[in-house]
């Protein structure tokens, strides 16, 4: 296997929504495209459809948790001027 190769492939199946569909409709030929070798064209032809968009789905929840909230400070700094104006945030 060409470990980071693959692993570019998958990581890119994971994070990237037309990436992954493109690789369902025809998995071997995105593989091919990707400049993987036989063997793992071979291997991901065979991957289980239901766990890869299982662990996208995951993996985005994931990384939407850890996006950076707006800070306390400008939360209540919002909140003073919708006060000031009379508008409901």
């Amino acid at each position: 296997m060409s470990h980071p190769r693959f692993e570019a492939f998958l990581a890119e199946l994971y994070t990237d929504a037309e990436a992954r569909q493109r690789f369902l409709s025809d998995p071997k030929n995105a593989a091919r495209l990707a400049g993987l070798d036989e063997r793992d064209v071979e291997a991901l032809a065979s991957i289980d459809r239901i766990g890869l968009e299982l662990a996208a789905r995951s993996f985005e929840c994931k990384r939407a948790a850890r996006r950076p909230r707006q800070s306390r400070w400008l939360r209540w700094l919002a909140r003073r001027r919708s006060d000031r104006t009379g508008l409901a945030s």
